[in-house]
């Protein structure tokens, strides 16, 4: 399972309280920019510090220091209390040069003004051509700055029982339309067997089935954020989520991860699996007896909308206080783009890569044996090139995360619907922007 995305939904209650007390002193937008100076070389040997959280890390630093005596990286691992350690970093002035960061944090981290605009490094801005848009796209700011630089990726797919929909005669489905109608077949040749489940506590994978949509939850403009978590766009997903949850077509009592959920695979209650890149060495670990047994294709679409959607996934990002900005973007540059170093990340940490040469990379490109020897990894290279490059992350995406699973869990259990929760998601955005005195307003 993804290190990125199993410390994000650990750490959302920490996280969220984190980002709130750091929020005294927040506005609209960052004010930071680098100037032309903060990029100068420097004119003897650095020192950088760069944390993350993820296994092996140290290993690939070890790679770069070897190669480059004048620029030294420190790093430290921060995986027990990610935003809890760089909060507090923040706070006493004392943050690392990099840090790793999630996507869908970097807009609180950067309404704190935690970051610094690196685009006055021509480095810096030339790597945009390494990577998949769609990652690209969350670095920056209104499309301006460079305050990060991507490194992993969780595009999504449909992980699929290839045994049991052929012993049913059930086509694969391409759309969600064809799915729950393959719900409904597996569920009516065997009471029993469920085409999936829906975890009302993983926020974080309910976000990815909106991206896919086009369900922009945050835009800004005009010097305001305009929150529209509850779009038609959202109500569209949460209203087919609804539907099966109400049919008894989907489980509901399962968490992502857990022991119970691999229990249901095994016994051959569930036939497929809406999961992420990151998510192939799940069932290849906690279920080798199935091997040969499942394939994975495309994500189902929206009719004629072939836009997939993301879980999970980190950026370096460039933090407030470095003074070499210069070599960070440097090393930051070969971390994440260079094929030696991404080949380390991804055997040590099971990074699936953001840059487009780590796409690339021979152990990427072989079949797995685990899925019938299929090049399971061309399906999910394709799904990020498909990656809506317009979604927006908001400043106060924890409460918002929060608050979804609170009312998508009551949802589940029949109080209130999925629609529900995403106009309580909303209110709760809203009144966290307004008691941090971040202008907004709710759109539709």
């Amino acid at each position: 399972m993804s290190k990125t995305v199993t410390r994000t939904r650990l750490a959302a209650v920490a996280a969220a309280a984190t980002l709130v007390a750091l929020a005294g002193c927040s506005s609209s937008a960052p004010s930071d920019k680098a100037s032309a100076a903060s990029c100068t070389p420097a004119k003897g040997k650095v020192t950088l510090q760069y944390w993350n959280t993820v296994p092996g890390m140290d290993k690939v630093v070890d790679l770069w220091n070897k190669k480059n005596p004048d620029i030294q990286v420190q790093t430290k691992n921060i995986s027990n209390d990610q935003y809890g350690t760089l909060g507090n970093a923040l706070k006493a002035g004392k943050a690392p040069d990099l840090a790793q960061v999630g996507y869908d944090e970097l807009p609180a981290l950067r309404t704190q003004n935690a970051f610094v605009d690196a685009s006055a490094c021509s480095a810096a801005t030339a790597a945009k051509s390494k990577f998949v848009p769609w990652t690209w796209s969350q670095t920056s700011f209104g499309g301006t700055g460079v305050f990060a630089l991507p490194q992993d990726t969780g595009p999504m797919a449909l992980y699929v029982r290839s045994d049991i929909f052929k012993k049913y005669d059930i086509a694969i489905p391409t759309t969600w339309d064809e799915y729950a109608a393959a719900a409904q077949k597996l569920h009516k040749a065997d009471p029993s067997l469920d085409i999936t489940f829906f975890d009302p506590n993983n926020a974080e994978w309910f976000n990815g089935l909106l991206w896919q949509n086009s369900a922009q939850m945050y835009s800004y403009s005009g010097d305001k954020w305009h929150v529209t978590v509850a779009s038609d766009q959202s109500k569209q997903v949460a209203d087919y989520w609804q539907k099966l949850i109400a049919g008894k077509l989907v489980r509901t009592d399962l968490a992502n991860g857990s022991t119970q959920m691999y229990a249901a695979y095994q016994k051959d209650q569930i036939a497929s699996y809406v999961g992420a890149a990151w998510g192939y060495s799940m069932f290849r670990d906690n279920l080798p007896k199935q091997s040969g047994k499942w394939s994975i294709v495309p994500m189902p679409t929206w009719g004629a909308n072939g836009s997939s959607g993301d879980w999970g996934g980190s950026t370096v990002a460039f933090m407030k206080g470095s003074t070499h900005l210069y070599e960070s973007v440097k090393f930051n540059t070969w971390l994440n783009s260079d094929p030696e170093a991404l080949a380390l990340e991804n055997q040590l940490g099971g990074l699936y890569p953001a840059a487009d040469a780590g796409l690339k990379l021979p152990a990427l490109s072989k079949g797995v044996p685990y899925y019938n020897n299929e090049k399971v990894f061309d399906v999910f290279a394709d799904s990020s090139r498909k990656i809506d490059t317009n979604f927006a992350w908001g400043p106060t995406q924890k409460t918002v995360n929060l608050a979804l699973q609170d009312a998508m869990a009551k949802a589940a259990a029949g109080d209130g619907t999925l629609t529900d929760a995403l106009s309580a998601a909303q209110a709760a955005a809203l009144k966290s922007m307004k008691a941090q005195a971040i202008p907004a307003t709710a759109g539709k």
